[in-house]
């Protein structure tokens, strides 16, 4: 059951705006180079949407529940689809947080976790995705602009493979309680569907490396489906994959504070068909007063290098996008460590210092890469890096475009040769 659901019709004093576009890039000529500085102060979505009736949603969900468009959801704390519950969420709903509570180590708020016993089943489609928001782009509250944080995240649990002792984890940022575990022996778990779906101003963080991303994956499966997800101006990490075997495709990171990609604990899927944009101007993750932000990170396992099974996803036509210009807003574009390997086909890496980096923490990392471009501005790649074939391999004080038209954000012109119906490019830029 429902623990909580309460239902309440507001009427909202909003501005004038335009309902969003979402086929392709919007250039604000006023704009400065910092976006955060140039968001609105009132709904950037329009009246058909912010007008909806707000359903405020709390607590567990244990029996097939079914959400409709014609209302905005509010998630208050952290909402649990568990127990052989199922939650549908259909094309074109939105969903933000309640007021993040305040003071010190403050609950996680805002978080949608579908269980290792639940499923969802989020079917956006291309001309009608579905949102998760902040509160601020939907509730037209003056003097009040969006920001990374506003939303918790969403996290789904699964039963494949993880390398952890026991082979289960429990996941970060929220509390050790049972409901909260991933990681089996069903390499073909199957939690639902997640598609055509955007996730902005997301993450929670409840202490230093302990956060909730935009979109995490815990020991997810196979037979799980997750395919064209925008996941912009995050708190944390864009993606985050705890083990598990699931294939993503479609997936964009944009403007977030860590890292687009970031992978652990033995994942060993496919990323097909997917971009990481980076911007100079958003917050960045930092260690030791450095930037640690990297395009993608990959690690094995934090404690235990040798730990099977290895951390080693493919890259199939994955682009990762850094600045024109060298920066110390970022640190590589690739970085792989603690035992990881990677994969690489066909994907394009530019604009950070290093282009892909390999560690030599325990002696085992590789990264190998077929038919791909990558740029550094020091260095295109270090460490165990195997060059099997059709590699192109520059560094320049000026990152290549490699074919994409314009595609460093905050940069004239921004063009990522990237802008289908679902994607929301309403960010301002220079």
């Amino acid at each position: 059951m429902l623990n909580k659901v309460n239902i309440k019709t507001t009427a909202l004093a909003l501005c004038a705006f335009a309902a969003v576009s979402f086929s392709s890039c919007k250039k604000d000529q006023n704009a400065g180079p910092d976006s955060f500085d140039n968001r609105s102060t009132s709904a950037d979505y329009g009246a058909s949407i912010t007008s909806r009736p707000v359903v405020t949603v709390s607590g567990d969900i244990t029996t097939a529940v079914n959400w409709s468009a014609a209302n905005i959801y509010e998630i208050s704390g952290v909402v649990t689809v568990r127990s052989g519950g199922s939650l549908t969420i259909p094309a074109g709903t939105y969903i933000k947080s309640t007021v993040n509570p305040t003071g010190t180590n403050p609950p996680a708020n805002g978080v949608l976790v579908i269980a290792k016993d639940g499923e969802i089943h989020a079917n956006g489609t291309a001309s009608n995705p579905i949102v998760f928001t902040s509160r601020y782009e939907l509730d037209g509250i003056a003097g009040q602009a969006p920001a990374p944080g506003d939303f918790g995240g969403v996290i789904i649990l699964g039963d494949a493979p993880i390398n952890e002792t026991g082979g289960t984890d429990q996941i970060e940022g929220l509390p050790a309680l049972p409901q909260f575990s991933y990681g089996g022996a069903d390499a073909a778990d199957n939690r639902g569907n997640f598609n055509f779906v955007r996730i902005e101003y997301a993450g929670f963080k409840l202490d230093t490396d302990i956060e909730v991303n935009g979109l995490t994956l815990g020991g997810v499966g196979t037979g799980t489906s997750v395919s064209n997800v925008e996941v912009a101006w995050g708190l944390d990490d864009g993606f985050e994959f705890f083990g598990g075997t699931v294939n993503a495709s479609g997936l964009l990171a944009f403007s977030v504070d860590d890292d687009g990609l970031d992978f652990d604990q033995g994942y060993t899927g496919t990323i097909s068909n997917s971009y990481v944009i980076l911007n100079t101007a958003s917050t960045h993750s930092g260690s030791g007063g450095v930037s640690d932000s990297n395009g993608s990170e990959i690690d094995n396992n934090a404690t235990n290098f040798a730990a099977t099974p290895r951390t080693n996803p493919t890259f199939n036509n994955v682009r990762i996008i850094g600045s024109r210009a060298t920066s110390t807003a970022f640190e590589n574009g690739i970085h792989v460590r603690r035992g990881a390997a990677l994969t690489l086909t066909g994907s394009r890496v530019t604009g950070f210092n290093i282009g892909l980096r390999v560690e030599a923490n325990a002696g085992t990392e590789v990264a190998t890469a077929t038919n791909s471009f990558i740029h550094g501005f020091t260095s295109t790649t270090t460490g165990n890096f195997v060059n099997v074939s059709g590699n192109t391999l520059n560094v320049a004080a000026t990152a290549s475009n490699y074919g994409m038209t314009q595609p460093f954000f905050n940069t004239p012109g921004f063009n990522p040769n990237f802008a289908p119906a679902w994607v929301r490019y309403v960010y301002p830029v220079i």
